[in-house]
């Protein structure tokens, strides 16, 4: 039993800050003393909550919601300087490698190349000194390792091709094959076996140093996974699949004010009446799992289980989807009878209809309120309005998919930001202060704020636009910017209005 009852009814605030975004030396954001850096930053602002994306593998677009497995960690995340305190690297393996002229924005490509090269080097010395608790996590985890490391050797031997398009047999897991393809590929597979180790080991620590500061993580899960991933490949009557293993149809969003043609995911959707078979197991292991690794979390795209827009597969846009059942507060009635009251954030954003709403009510959890849509003249749902929350929701300014405040109000209409300006009060360029100001103000129990908007930041550091592939996903905070202008200011709004740390 897990009970998460309480954890988001007291007033209290914090920071959404992907790893990947910290600064460092190694060309993305990692578990090590940066990651440690923030979360005193977070303590000395009296903060409660660090939100951070989904951490699993990512694949092509190198979105964080498209990952390779839902319950595999991304080994870019893995820090090289505490490796190195182990003894399994040295200096000269990764300190001399150029990790890119660019501090502020991540290099995907280049990681791919140049950490290969390192968790190679890693993998020698690993198995040389093979830590004593190793073989105690392979058969911990066994039941999701085993099958991600065989699919993710499976790939590079295939040139990182999709599953969909391997030989029939490794593609269909037939025995024979599944056990042919596991002698070829054995190096491979401990080599992803040991990076996940890592991941882990390295995670917890953080984690515990996270908690033992009195700040609790908040994890994104995505409601979908990716198509080509391990858990599609190792769970296939889980989701609505051909003969081929091909999606019949696909997740995405209809056609609204933000978007002419619609939001083309390309995830494959739940079989949910099998899954409501066997009382939905897999969905047990994945939470489960989840709050292992995290304190709260936030499900992605929610109002999906109550009722979700697939497309047929093939589609180029997501104009010719329809609206198909799901199983609504059936699924979280199952899931609180073996694991009680969950630490829960419904992302109920987009478009609700009564029986969202009724679903969102019965299983009780806190919604999302974002501030920018209060003033968006596209936006059709009332309700994001500061005077009109509950307190049971959870304020952003804005989140991953959203600009900055000051890259919002660069590209906003013009008479959106007039009624921001004057809802808020505020000039201009008063408003990143006082719409985060506001947020913090509200009654909404919890109120998590970006690190770019703390830190002034225009549309050059917005983390993600839906619909596009490249440039998204590759913000990083610069050595330093992270000061005590921003403890300060933090602190003073966090204390002001009663959020403070107890």
């Amino acid at each position: 039993m897990h009970d998460g009852k309480g954890l988001l009814d007291r007033r209290a605030s914090g920071v959404l800050m992907h790893i990947s975004s910290l600064p460092g030396k190694t060309g993305i954001g990692t578990f090590g003393r940066e990651a440690r850096s923030f979360v005193d930053f977070l303590k000395n602002s009296s903060q409660t909550y660090w939100q951070i994306l989904p951490v699993g593998p990512t694949g092509m677009g190198d979105s964080p919601y498209q990952s390779f497995s839902t319950f595999a960690g991304n080994p870019y995340f893995i820090d090289f300087e505490l490796l190195e305190e182990d003894g399994l690297l040295s200096g000269g393996d990764w300190r001399s490698v150029d990790w890119g002229a660019d501090s502020a924005s991540v290099d995907y490509g280049l990681l791919y190349r140049e950490r290969g090269r390192v968790f190679e080097k890693i993998q020698r010395r690993f198995e040389e000194r093979e830590p004593a608790d190793y073989k105690k996590f392979c058969a911990e985890n066994a039941w999701w390792l085993d099958d991600y490391s065989l699919f993710m050797a499976v790939k590079d031997a295939h040139g990182g091709r999709p599953f969909c398009e391997w030989e029939d047999g490794i593609r269909r897991r037939s025995p024979d094959a599944m056990g042919e393809w596991g002698k070829r590929c054995a190096d491979r597979v401990s080599y992803h076996k040991i990076l996940q180790y890592l991941f882990r080991r390295q995670w917890t620590d953080l984690k515990r140093y996270a908690n033992g500061c009195g700040i609790s993580i908040i994890g994104d899960i995505p409601i979908y996974v990716a198509a080509d991933s391990s858990d599609v490949w190792s769970s296939p009557e889980q989701f609505m699949l051909d003969g081929d293993y091909n999606p019949v149809e696909v997740a995405g969003c209809p056609p609204d004010g933000f978007s002419a043609d619609g939001q083309l995911w390309g995830n494959p959707v739940y079989n949910w009446a099998d899954m409501e078979k066997d009382g939905y197991s897999w969905w047990k292991r994945r939470l489960s799992t989840s709050l292992e690794i995290y304190d709260v979390l936030r499900v992605d795209h929610f109002r999906g289980f109550d009722s979700y827009y697939c497309i047929p597969f093939g589609s180029k846009d997501a104009r010719g989807g329809k609206w198909r059942k799901g199983p609504g507060a059936s699924l979280f009635d199952e899931i609180r009878r073996d694991f009680g009251d969950l630490p829960i954030i419904a992302e109920d954003l987009g478009f609700l209809t009564d029986s969202v709403r009724d679903m969102l009510s019965r299983v009780g959890f806190p919604g999302m309120k974002v501030l920018q849509f209060a003033f968006d003249s596209r936006e059709t749902n009332t309700g994001y309005q500061p005077h009109s929350y509950p307190r049971n929701s959870v304020v952003y300014t804005g989140t991953h998919d959203n600009d900055t405040i000051l890259g919002w109000a660069d590209s906003v209409d013009e008479g959106d930001l007039r009624l921001a300006m004057r809802y808020l009060r505020s000039d201009r360029d008063g408003l990143p202060k006082n719409m985060m100001a506001a947020a913090m103000a509200s009654v909404s129990n919890t109120c998590v704020l970006t690190m770019q908007d703390l830190l002034g930041l225009g549309g050059e550091a917005r983390m993600n636009r839906p619909s596009t592939l490249g440039g998204n996903w590759k913000w990083r905070a610069l050595p330093g910017q992270i000061s005590s202008r921003e403890e300060s200011l933090l602190r003073d709004m966090t204390e002001l209005y009663g959020r403070a740390r107890r």
